[in-house]
């Protein structure tokens, strides 16, 4: 079996999809499964070993050139390859702050029109190495935005594609029109064409499913699975009594994130005079577009008199992020939209540290079917704070929900159980009896991840 998966990378920052699509492609190559993790866009960066190939389809520079002059649409393949450096890409996408998502409708639209838009040279590269080098059985894309090559893909593979969903809805709705609308019809008519589709969570599943207006049993839902390597072995024993009570805010420093909504909390809850000494630690990507937002929430925290309880620690490394998070007591992310794949609270989670999250999104659903945290109002410091002084006020409350976290990922959302559950769709997918490991767990009701499936769907425990 040949998989060819094409993943978006994230101009050179960290990201959730990126993190995910690495650890899959890793837990499929150990389990057999021939992958090639294919960058798009620019080079994928995770915090684990890489296992994507050193070679960038689709490059961000020749497809933003050829949306801008007919020119580069004419270019002959030996140049542009030039302009796909992975060296490049990347150099580039560290030093820019990235556009704003409102000027790349025209550019979106053309990418979703496929072979009829202006990137169809782009298409063609693709369509040429994958037909001529790879011969595939099956093609997977990281998110819908490119769903725009799935009828060339069809026409010269004749494989099956699946395609993820991974809160594109976030980059859409900041679209203008006409190319909102526009984006969204086509978006519509591509999902006809796509095979099947996978969510990480029932939530993002149901959504989805009137978003591009698919049928609901045409999406599988398959959690997200961390490698476990170097995360906490068992629960963490804290002494509430020895020291004070760290807080934890672990994602992109950005105003959509809600890290000015969790320093709004800290600064109520450092007014009360019933809670411990308190210290608030955020950690996270912050691009040079950002730093004006980042700047005025560390005004707020300067004119509370608490500039000496908050520490920002930058962008972290895998060891570091662990370390990072096995060092609070809390974390929150309290974001202001809805959150389709809540990957850093699976790994808060994973080292047994309790959560508190606005009740909206993927957050309600890992909350209700783990009991690892407290759920409380969206975007309302308030509401917030309180339910931060519920599990600082009562630590073995806190401690129980840290331990249902720890163990719910170890049954749930490991590596293993997401390749499972993937060898099993391809397996459907391409008509083939599944190996007897899995096979076997299927028929005893035991799979990483419950079997979830669009037959099976996760439960709300």
């Amino acid at each position: 079996m040949k998989i060819a998966y094409l993943a978006a990378g994230a101009a050179g920052r960290y990201c959730g999809t990126c993190l995910h699509d690495n650890t899959l492609a890793a837990a499929l190559t150990k389990r057999g499964i021939e992958i090639l993790l294919v960058p798009t866009y620019t080079p994928l960066r995770t915090d684990e070993e890489s296992v994507s190939l050193p070679r960038v389809f689709f490059g961000g520079v020749n497809v933003y050139l050829q949306q801008k002059s007919a020119l580069f649409r004419h270019t002959p393949w030996f140049f542009d390859s030039l302009l796909d450096s992975p060296r490049l890409l990347d150099w580039l996408s560290r030093r820019s702050a990235g556009m704003e998502v409102a000027k790349l409708g025209a550019l979106t639209v053309s990418t979703l029109e496929g072979r009829s838009g202006r990137q169809r040279k782009e298409i063609d590269k693709l369509v040429d190495w994958l037909k001529r080098d790879v011969r595939p059985d099956l093609v997977q894309l990281s998110n819908v935005l490119l769903v725009g090559i799935v009828p060339a893909l069809r026409e010269a593979l004749g494989v099956p594609v699946i395609c993820n969903l991974s809160g594109e809805d976030i980059f859409l709705e900041q679209l203008t029109e006409p190319h909102y609308r526009q984006s969204r019809e086509l978006l519509k008519q591509r999902a006809d064409d796509v095979d099947r589709f996978t969510a990480l969570n029932n939530y993002f599943a149901d959504f989805m499913t009137d978003y591009l207006a698919v049928d609901r049993n045409k999406i599988d839902v398959i959690p997200h699975g961390l490698n476990l390597d170097g995360h906490a072995t068992s629960p963490p024993n804290r002494d509430r009594q020895r020291r004070e009570v760290v807080l934890g805010y672990f994602g992109r420093i950005a105003v959509e994130k809600g890290l000015h909504i969790f320093v709004e909390a800290f600064c109520r809850l450092a007014e009360r005079t019933d809670l411990p000494p308190l210290v608030f630690k955020a950690a996270g990507y912050m691009s040079s577009a950002d730093r004006a937002y980042f700047q005025q929430v560390v005004r707020r925290v300067e004119s509370a008199g608490l500039a000496d309880r908050f520490q920002y620690f930058g962008e972290l490394d895998r060891a570091g992020k662990i370390a990072f998070l096995q060092s609070l007591d809390v974390m929150s992310v309290p974001t202001v939209y809805h959150e389709s794949k809540g990957i850093s609270v699976l790994e808060a989670l994973a080292n047994g540290v309790p959560v508190v999250l606005p009740r909206h999104g993927a957050f309600t659903e890992i909350i209700e079917s783990s009991g690892a945290g407290l759920l409380c109002e969206p975007m309302s410091p308030k509401a917030l704070a309180d339910a931060l002084a519920e599990l600082i006020l009562d630590p073995p409350r806190a401690a129980e929900c840290g331990r249902r976290g720890f163990e719910m990922i170890r049954k749930r959302h490991t590596a293993d159980a997401m390749a499972d559950l993937h060898v099993e769709l391809y397996r459907r997918m391409l008509g083939k009896p599944l190996p007897a490991t899995i096979a076997s767990s299927s028929a005893n009701g035991q799979s990483a991840a419950g079997r979830t499936s669009s037959a099976a769907p996760l439960s709300h425990q």
